[in-house]
């Protein structure tokens, strides 16, 4: 299950999408606010979520999530617009696995989403 969280409707509309046609269930929130009910009614595999949202921010969320021993092993994808930066001022990032630039090509984000495939022996 991958919970999908940004406020770009097309955004959501796009990766749902591609997501769903590479057979994950996909969960949707507007915000970091919205994403935490969501969490506590389905607690998700991942997390793609964008890094600047109105009512709680992407780094917000992640660092929640990181605070909470239910959800902080959650693995986490963060969207970022062109120049933004993660980094906080006290240095107190928390720990986001892939951070991906947008504009971003869907296909690399379901290649990032999808686990290592086993492979076949002769």
């Amino acid at each position: 299950t991958v919970l999908l969280v940004d406020d770009e409707i097309h955004i959501i509309n796009v990766l749902s999408l591609k997501l769903g046609n590479a057979n994950f269930e996909v969960i949707t929130a507007g915000n970091g606010e919205e994403a935490l009910k969501r969490i506590g009614e389905s607690m998700p595999d991942l997390v793609i979520t964008d890094f600047s949202m109105p009512v709680m921010t992407g780094l917000e969320l992640v660092r929640r999530l990181r605070a909470d021993r239910s959800t902080e092993q959650i693995p986490v994808i963060m969207l970022t617009g062109r120049g933004q930066t993660v980094e906080e001022e006290d240095g107190n990032t928390p720990r986001i696995d892939v951070l991906m630039s947008k504009p971003f090509s869907p296909r690399a984000i379901v290649q990032q989403v999808q686990p290592e495939r086993p492979r076949m022996s002769k």
